[in-house]
């Protein structure tokens, strides 16, 4: 797997500052693919000078003309679409065919839709006696996980480049041949110099020193919630803005009316994707007291065909965490039924898929965010019991009802503490707003609502 040696920092492939590599692992057979350099505080610091040195031209270029630029990001991205996948599936892990329609024909959809939301946002309006002004926030650190990495990339940069800004990105360190083909990209896409920027590296390091920096205007950030908080405890020393996308613990609830084979049939294959590592992923399910033991045998049978269908989780860490969570659960009282701890392959950080039954609320597989095939099944006795479980935990990120009709899951979902809900399996719209309540996050990413995020406003009164 071809590699860049250093960073693109100005427009151009520079050598990184120290000799520290990173292996990248292919986590389906644990051999080593390649490796990239682990940046410094040093490589962050050229490439927020780079940014800052490109942002004046950038923030004055008028928005049509940025959108014609990334149009034509996304014009190479489609290009080199095959490319992308077959890249993710070497060190994510997924499945060729997941990865062709979900790692890289997403971001391509996000990326033409800034292009549009470029050339159409309203960047100026009167209120009044005043002219209201939406103007770049400035230098943007941008700070990725490996999950979805291209996704997260792109929702990231294309907002910003869209609002005006420059961009420093550190992606995650399993994940950073993603990040170097996107950066191939901006540079086929004739991208100025300096408008976009990638630092490969350690989070405790380059993260850090990214977060850190006094050239860097805002932070948006995308991983786990503890990480958040440090960033949020450091932007906020600093009085610098930031844009946190963080964990989730998402309900999947269906209420008696719901036609229960799909609703559990959906809710499986919703966990099971991405081999479970999705922050919105719905890995709890809610059902009523009388249909709760036929819902368990649905769920069960319907994991069960997902045995050879999902790859392996991202790394070593990553396989034994959730394996640990699994083995959480047994001790802590709940009931496999589908699943286990037991690896299923000799070689491969590859997890069984696994459902739960008997889970009450308070079990740890039901509060903590797991990141992996694992779904638990927890049964309530009414509508306010229901929507009690849903609200109970500390995220708020995601989450799905299911009724009858529309407009009984309608009532429902709003009343959810969470920042999205599909309605009877409504499908992904790269133009809503993708964000949480609670401590899944701080903002909001994709359509005019992540456009926002890049954006500070001015009045001139008349």
């Amino acid at each position: 797997m071809k590699a860049h040696d250093g960073m693109y920092i100005g427009g151009e492939w520079r050598a990184a500052a120290g000799t520290d590599l990173i292996a990248v692992v292919d986590p389906a057979d644990e051999q080593v693919i390649a490796h990239v350099p682990a940046g410094t505080a040093e490589d962050v610091d050229a490439a927020v000078s780079a940014a800052r040195e490109a942002l004046p031209a950038w923030a004055a270029t008028p928005p049509a003309e940025r959108a014609v630029k990334i149009a034509a990001l996304r014009d190479v991205l489609v290009a080199r679409k095959d490319e992308i996948a077959e890249t993710v599936t070497a060190e994510l892990g997924a499945p060729l065919p997941f990865s062709q329609k979900v790692h890289a024909g997403v971001p391509i959809l996000v990326a033409g839709s800034y292009a549009e939301l470029a050339a159409s946002y309203a960047f100026e309006e009167k209120v009044g006696n005043s002219t209201v002004y939406a103007e770049p926030v400035g230098v943007v650190g941008a700070i990725t996980p490996w999950n979805y990495p291209l996704h997260q990339i792109v929702a990231k940069v294309a907002p910003a480049l869209a609002a005006g800004c420059t961009v420093v990105l550190k992606p995650a360190e399993d994940t950073p041949l993603t990040a170097q083909l996107f950066a191939e990209a901006v540079h086929e896409a004739a991208i100025p110099a300096g408008v976009f920027n990638l630092v490969t590296g350690l989070g405790p390091v380059a993260g850090q020193a990214l977060a850190e920096h006094g050239g860097v205007d805002l932070v948006s950030f995308t991983g786990s919630t503890a990480v958040g908080k440090q960033i949020g405890a450091t932007a906020g020393a600093a009085v610098k803005r930031v844009a946190l996308e963080l964990g989730g613990k998402s309900a999947n609830v269906i209420l008696p009316s719901a036609d229960l084979a799909k609703a559990v049939g959906v809710g499986i294959a919703n966990v099971m994707g991405n081999s479970g590592q999705t922050c919105s992923a719905w890995t709890r399910m809610l059902v009523h007291t009388s249909r709760y033991d036929e819902a368990v045998a649905l769920a069960a049978e319907a994991a069960a065909t997902y045995g050879d269908r999902i790859g392996p989780l991202v790394n070593a860490k990553q396989h034994a965490r959730v394996r640990g969570y699994i083995e959480k659960g047994v001790a802590e009282g709940a009931r496999l039924v589908a699943g286990g701890p037991e690896a299923p392959r000799e070689q491969g950080y590859f997890v069984s898929p696994t459902v739960f039954a008997d889970v009450t609320p308070e079990m740890t597989i039901a509060q903590e965010e797991i990141f992996g095939p694992v779904v638990s099944i927890i049964r309530y006795e009414d509508e306010d019991d229901a929507l009690r479980i849903a609200n109970g935990t500390v995220y708020g990120l995601a989450g799905a009802v299911w009724a009858g009709d529309d407009a009984e899951a309608v009532a429902f979902a709003r009343r959810m503490d969470t920042g999205q809900v599909d309605i009877n399996g409504g499908r992904f719209n790269p133009l809503a707003p993708f964000g949480g309540y609670k401590q899944s996050g701080v903002g909001r990413e994709l359509g005019s609502h992540g456009l926002a995020e890049y954006l500070q406003t001015k009045s001139l009164q008349f």
